[in-house]
């Protein structure tokens, strides 16, 4: 795979995909001299209403009160540029602040845990960014979406709206989830998929490890802490991890 070709645009679901999936592979990039943009799809701002319980509680364990959009909006730009690469951010909301419409009033569409796995991203949602892709992304650009491994419902929205805009794409395995999905990955590999081979050198760990620890707000959602993350990612990166696939 070409590190360097000019153009690099990743879609992150949520305000940290990318760089937690990806992000020494971004940083080989952009020390190549290639123009990297992560695009973070539900980055929007909370709706004026009232929150559900369960987003409430993750702003409790998140730290971060109301203020969780713009707080992660700071990780994330810090965490890319220590990447090399550019920020932009779409005004979809995150799911846990969505909310569907019934006659009998608006519902949550996300109540709990189970729910980011079995709830359907939304018909709409999903046509509605498909066109804003279609009419913004750069011609040129090589674009790089999640794999959806794990099923969260943003990363499906993500991969459902750019496999509608007609353009190739490469694909990153959602870390941390595809730990979880490893036999998963394994039989797509037996298929169509391929991984592409690309360097992740010691010093691109290093920035990947210092991005991740950038969202401080998120460690918690899946490590104990700082040192639990930086082995964890070691560990994921020396079994060759962090690279992208394609369907062949």
């Amino acid at each position: 795979m070409n590190i360097s070709h000019r153009d690099w645009i990743y879609l992150s679901p949520h305000l940290d995909d990318a760089a937690l999936s990806c992000g020494g592979l971004i940083w080989e990039q952009s020390q190549a001299g290639a123009q990297v943009s992560v695009w973070t799809l539900c980055a929007g701002f909370i709706p004026s209403r009232p929150l559900s319980p369960f987003a409430q509680e993750l702003h409790a364990r998140w730290r971060t009160g109301p203020e969780a959009v713009q707080l992660r909006r700071e990780e994330d730009h810090k965490a890319a540029e220590r990447l090399g690469a550019a920020s932009m951010y779409l005004d979809i909301p995150d799911c846990i602040y969505r909310f569907r419409r019934l006659p009998e009033g608006d519902l949550p569409l996300i109540q709990g845990e189970a729910d980011l796995q079995n709830a359907e991203p939304e018909n709409d949602l999903v046509d509605h960014l498909a066109q804003v892709l279609k009419e913004t992304l750069p011609s040129g650009a090589r674009v790089v979406c999640p794999m959806a491994l794990g099923g969260h419902i943003d990363h499906r929205l993500a991969r459902a709206a750019a496999e509608r805009i007609g353009l190739p794409l490469l694909y990153y395995a959602d870390y941390p989830y595809v730990l979880r999905s490893a036999q998963v990955l394994a039989q797509m590999e037996l298929g169509a998929w391929e991984r592409l081979p690309a360097p992740i050198s010691a010093p691109a760990l290093t920035a990947w490890l210092e991005a991740i620890a950038d969202y401080s707000s998120q460690i918690s959602t899946f490590w104990s802490g700082i040192e639990e993350m930086k082995l964890a990612v070691q560990n994921y990166w020396a079994g060759g991890g962090g690279r992208v696939w394609e369907m062949v």
